[in-house]
């Protein structure tokens, strides 16, 4: 099994991500250092990288390599963005970390870096249409794509550390220092020609680590259920009402808010103040954070080679696929559980009427209700669940996320507490409650169609008749063990759908 170590080294902090390849394009990460180097602050003075700075760097790279060595990496892909993109002193210190550290920083040009965290978000959220917005430390990237082709970008040359440095200066109170930095960035902003024309449905995606922070913040005061940034979405008013507390607070009150991490707390307004002055200058109406950028389109282009021309088409299915592999799942199984699960579900749809949106909640909970086998065979439904609810799958809804995991919470006894749902209620609602039943029962038959892990049952027919819904199944050799294993969910079939079962 390959494993590859990613650096990414920014204007603010550098990170090194190590990530095992599995094989057919799937991977998982198993481990992740964050440093803060802040190797683009004072850059604006002069534009040179400052020598405390490069020391601090060179101490982490050297770190960083250790780690990479005890974990027997085979390869290390490193990469430098703005600020030392723009270093008068770039060889001397690339020579430098070469020489010392053993590693090659590759410095990307602006639209390497576009491009690369323009793929992060494609491979990993199912969003049509959007303007992705990366707040740097050095630098702020704006993408815009469409039907999942990028279509235009605009590399601004600051961000949040050189915001800070530059309007530190003034010396003025925080809320003023805001406001100039919401009137500097709006007046680049009107410089784009392409951003007065984007569409009205379109969507806001929001990158990097101060993006990250704000939703931290936000889960935080709302007691959010699930510790998930990816794809989490914060509505405008209320990262209003987060950014009009924060930009009046000095350094040792934002030190002390839970969510933001101390190594950001001095340079979050500034990057607030740029994500209030784009909400207002482009009207969005929320912001959904994506936990993916430069460093997982590094590994998407690395794993899946065939993303440099263009994108994986099926984000959740690749997803999936990944956790199904990881979880060492018996993938014939799980496959066909998932198709017998697809066929229940439209074949019952005269009694149900649910829309097929439904279909990708009942996918992720059929191709993951066995993962929790990897903790223990007895009630490894429950394993499954809590994995799925910790799974952070890509190209799926918080919302579905947690419904799914409900789905095979229940499917195999009658057992879910359904008081357990309060905890989630604000992602879902009490009426989604039925649908989960449902859903489980229709997981628990095609289950039980496979019983045996040999694919026996290949079809199913179902007819309503009165007061019954009649299965007959298609098979190829003896099925006695599945039927008999269908049938014991008849009591949970007529509490759902309000018909007796039969099996043929």
């Amino acid at each position: 099994m390959e494993k590859i170590a990613i650096i990414d080294l920014g204007s603010n902090n550098a990170r090194l991500v190590l990530v095992k390849l599995m094989g057919n394009g799937n991977f998982v990460v198993f481990d992740e250092l964050r440093e803060s180097v802040r190797l683009g602050q004072d850059m604006e003075r002069d534009g040179f990288l400052k020598p405390a700075r490069i020391v601090q760097t060179i101490k982490t790279m050297k770190m960083f390599k250790r780690q990479c060595d005890a974990n027997r990496v085979d390869k290390i892909i490193a990469v430098g963005t703005a600020a030392v993109r723009s270093a008068k002193n770039q060889k001397g210190f690339l020579e430098e970390v070469q020489s010392t550290c053993g590693i090659k920083i590759n410095v990307l040009s602006a639209q390497e870096e576009a491009t690369l965290v323009y793929h992060g978000v494609i491979n990993s959220m199912d969003i049509p249409k959007a303007v992705i917005v990366e707040i740097g430390g050095g630098s702020t990237k704006i993408i815009h794509y469409n039907r999942r082709n990028l279509l235009n970008y605009e590399t601004l040359p600051f961000g949040a550390v050189t915001l800070t440095d530059l309007f530190a200066a003034d010396a003025l109170k925080p809320e003023e220092q805001a406001r100039k930095i919401e009137e500097f960035f709006t007046e680049q902003l009107s410089k784009i020609e392409w951003l007065k024309e984007i569409e009205p449905d379109v969507q806001l995606i929001g990158v990097g680590g101060s993006f990250r922070n704000v939703g931290k913040i936000s889960r935080r005061i709302k007691k959010y259920p699930l510790e998930m940034a990816h794809n989490y979405v914060i509505p405008k008013d209320e990262f209003l009402n987060i950014y009009d507390m924060i930009k009046v607070l000095d350094l040792d009150k934002k030190m002390k808010i839970k969510g933001l991490s101390q190594g950001r707390a001095d340079i979050l307004p500034s990057a607030m103040a740029l994500m209030k002055s784009f909400i207002n200058y482009t009207n969005f109406d929320k912001i959904t954070i994506s936990g993916c950028g430069l460093r997982e389109g590094l590994m998407f282009n690395y794993a899946v080679p065939t993303t440099l021309e263009k994108p994986i088409m099926d984000v959740l299915g690749h997803s999936l696929n990944t956790l199904v592999k990881y979880y060492d799942c018996n993938i014939a199984h799980v496959e066909h559980v998932n198709n017998l699960a697809t066929l229940l579900f439209k074949q019952l749809r005269v009694l149900h009427k649910y829309p097929r949106q439904y279909l990708k909640i009942l996918r992720v909970a059929a191709l993951l209700h066995d993962s929790g086998l990897r903790i223990k065979f007895y009630n490894h439904h429950k394993h499954s669940a809590y994995i799925i609810l910790n799974s952070n799958l890509y190209g799926i809804s918080h919302r579905d996320i947690t419904m799914a995991a409900m789905v095979v919470a229940a499917y195999r006894k009658d057992d879910f507490h359904y008081s357990e749902w309060i905890k989630y209620k604000d992602l879902v609602s009490e009426d989604d409650l039925e649908i989960i039943k449902r859903l489980a029962v229709i997981l628990r038959i095609a289950e039980s169609f496979d019983r045996s892990v040999s694919q026996t049952i290949v079809g199913i027919n179902c007819d309503v008749l009165g007061d019954s819904v009649i299965m007959k199944t298609e098979v190829e050799s003896d099925v006695s063990l599945e039927i008999k294993d269908a049938l014991n969910a008849s009591l949970e079939f007529k509490k759902a759908f309000a018909k007796n079962l039969e099996i043929l």
